[in-house]
C-alpha cells in the first residue's frame, strides 16, 4: 500500500465518525486520539471520539490492513 492510499483509508475512518451521530444525543463526533493498537493479534486504528453536544465518549475501531506481516511482527515485539 502506498502512503496515498493509507491517507485515504484514514480519510475514510474519519468520515465515518463524522458521519455517525452521537448514540445519546445524536450530535457529532470530534476525534481526539488515533492509535494502532493489536486486538486478538490483528492491528487496528483505534480513534478515541467525544460527542461535541453532549460529550458521551466513544472509540471506533477499524482494521489496519496498511500495516504488512512483517512490520506488524516488529508492532507486536515493540508492544510486549
Amino acid at each position: 500500500m502506498t502512503v496515498k492510499d493509507i491517507m485515504k483509508y484514514i480519510e475514510s475512518e474519519y468520515n465515518i465518525i463524522t458521519n455517525t451521530p452521537c448514540e445519546m444525543c445524536g450530535g457529532n463526533y470530534l476525534a481526539e486520539n488515533l492509535q494502532v493498537n493489536l486486538i486478538n493479534d490483528m492491528p487496528f486504528d483505534v480513534c478515541s471520539c467525544i460527542c461535541s453536544h453532549c460529550g458521551h465518549e466513544k472509540a471506533f475501531e477499524f482494521y489496519a490492513p496498511f500495516i504488512d506481516e512483517k512490520n506488524n511482527k516488529k508492532f507486536k515485539k515493540n508492544l510486549n
